[in-house]
């Protein structure tokens, strides 16, 4: 691995994970942490030199922003994983899966198998770095280094996934970034590969694009010049169509899900929430 190839990404969404990595390792210090992530600090400690100063400030200024519900919305897929994994899923996919640690911190047995699915650039920063910790993965672990985009299906199943086997798949806002054509393209295709009993989480939250941290993301993410991007996700009919394509859904709002968490929380909209969805 070149030293070129082993440098964080600085540009582009693969991005925000370093800013998600700077709000794991803020929770990992408090006290009454919700959740302990030891390998968050050391993404951003080998991060920052890459980053131009000025950059690297913009950075965590938005990391700061975003800490309050982001840290939380960590705890909450946590425990996703945890009830699919009673519920009997022996397959965890991570799509865009960032400087996810899942596989290392939670404790997760050896009957599970956690595939990991982000770009080549975000993996070629990852790996050493996991790698200089001498981490170990309480679980097996794949990593599929391949755009959503791409036939990440195939490269799945070669790579061990088998899609008789029930599946919990987690996306923590990778497919927002994805057109809305594309992004049920790719849900459409893990549906495919889910066997009864699988689960998936859709988000349901409104974001204002043009309001509070929202369009210093967006420069950050695509450059100052950078249009508006249009809002991502499944759309609004989003319930009626996965009940089409073969799930049942469950609304669960923010309020509820965080509430037994302990945080103080500012989104109360009875509408905001997660759509669990289980496959029949």
């Amino acid at each position: 691995m070149t030293e070129e190839a082993a440098k964080a990404p600085v540009v582009g969404a693969a991005m925000t994970a370093i800013g998600v990595a700077m709000i794991r390792a803020r929770e990992s210090e408090r006290p009454d942490r919700l959740y302990d992530d030891p390998w968050a600090k050391q993404f951003v400690a080998a991060a920052r030199s890459d980053f131009e100063p000025e950059r690297w400030a913009r950075l965590e200024t938005l990391a700061e922003q975003f800490y309050a519900g982001r840290s939380l919305g960590v705890r909450v897929v946590d425990d996703r994983v945890r009830e699919a994994i009673d519920a009997g899923c022996r397959q965890i996919v991570l799509l865009g899966a960032g400087l996810d640690t899942r596989a290392f911190r939670m404790g997760l047995p050896e009957s599970v198998h956690v595939f990991e699915i982000d770009l080549p650039g975000l993996f070629a920063f990852k790996e050493p770095v996991l790698t200089r910790a001498g981490s170990t993965a309480t679980c097996r672990r794949q990593v599929i280094a391949m755009d959503l985009a791409e036939d990440w299906a195939t490269a799945l199943r070669k790579n061990g996934f088998r899609p008789d086997i029930p599946t919990y798949w987690v996306d923590e806002g990778a497919l927002a970034y994805l057109p809305p054509e594309q992004n049920r393209r790719v849900v459409l295709t893990l549906t495919e590969l889910s066997c009864r009993g699988s689960r998936f989480g859709v988000s349901g939250f409104r974001v204002d694009a043009t309001a509070g941290p929202y369009p210093e993301l967006r420069r950050l993410v695509s450059g100052d010049a950078a249009p508006p991007r249009a809002a991502g996700g499944l759309g609004d009919d989003v319930e009626q169509w996965l009940d089409e394509i073969g799930w049942d859904t469950e609304f669960r709002s923010w309020s509820d899900m965080v509430a037994p968490l302990g945080r103080p929380v500012a989104e109360l909209d009875p509408d905001v929430g997660n759509i669990a969805a289980i496959r029949r």
